[in-house]
């Protein structure tokens, strides 16, 4: 039998309704926009009105969300929140975990993993120095992106177009005298971090902290979605000195993206023996 699904029908393809869905989702995924209705027909292939049952179904789980005037979706607050509780809870975790610590006694200030998550940057982890002076931010926490420094590497690596259309609906909240709420002089530092390789968060979010952070390098070279990075009090860390700290966050982002790649290749070892 010759086999005339699209690339999209395949990705769709399911033994279930459910499993047709899932698929559908993963299609969203892939978005960095709004997307319609008849853009999924398109893309697809797949009938418009079994489309718009699916859409239904899913916006009612609170899977996808409609804005606008009602044509566009996008994901839906349940959907990202099963994502981010993957990242807090995968099974490289301990790993992970083990390379913070390893890297907090190595510098002697607070570390921590974070992922980018709609604007904002979400804690995955951190481990606490010892220093009686310190700054307690748990994973689960959220700091906007335009303020803290893995979170300029994160938009560092959108477009310039993909930066706009998110920078737009955010409100670039002053939290600090330092806080870059221009979007012209938030351009001028995010293009500064792409030539650098690492970024400063110079009391833009709590005043008196300072942080510097670097990405963890993606296992297939593409766009990064982890970031490490050093937090202390300014008495204790200034710019000049947070750079000689980056060989050693460099190193934990190293051995974090090797983690990420045994976690990847052990996923993949398993989808070929099933």
């Amino acid at each position: 039998m010759n086999d005339t699904r699209t690339k999209g029908d395949a990705k769709l393809d399911g033994d279930t309704p459910t499993l047709r869905l899932f698929g559908l989702l993963e299609v969203i995924a892939e978005k960095d926009q709004f997307f319609t209705l008849q853009g999924l027909v398109d893309e697809t292939g797949l009938p418009k009105p079994t489309l718009h049952r699916m859409l239904q179904q899913l916006e009612a789980a609170g899977m996808l969300q409609r804005d606008g005037a009602g044509r566009h979706y996008s994901t839906g607050v349940r959907l990202r929140r099963l994502a981010e509780n993957l990242l807090l809870n995968n099974t490289a975790h301990g790993a992970r975990h083990a390379v913070l610590r390893q890297l907090v006694e190595e510098v002697g200030e607070s570390c921590n993993l974070t992922a980018f998550s709609g604007s904002e940057v979400l804690y995955l982890d951190r481990v606490e120095t010892a220093a009686p002076l310190r700054f307690y931010l748990h994973p689960g926490s959220r700091v906007p992106a335009h303020c803290s420094a893995t979170g300029k590497l994160f938009l560092a690596q959108l477009s310039p177009a993909q930066r706009r259309r998110l920078l737009a609906h955010v409100p670039l909240a002053r939290y600090t005298e330092n806080t870059l709420t221009d979007l012209e002089r938030l351009e001028a530092e995010i293009e500064r971090v792409k030539r650098a390789g690492y970024a400063l968060d110079d009391e833009e979010f709590l005043p008196g902290l300072l942080c510097v952070g670097v990405l963890v390098p993606a296992p297939d070279g593409g766009k990064s979605n982890l970031g490490v990075a050093l937090q202390a009090p300014i008495m204790r860390l200034t710019p000049d000195k947070a750079v000689h700290f980056l060989p050693a966050l460099q190193r934990a982002a190293a051995a974090l993206a090797a983690i990420e790649a045994e976690a990847a290749a052990g996923r993949g070892d398993t989808e070929e023996t099933e």
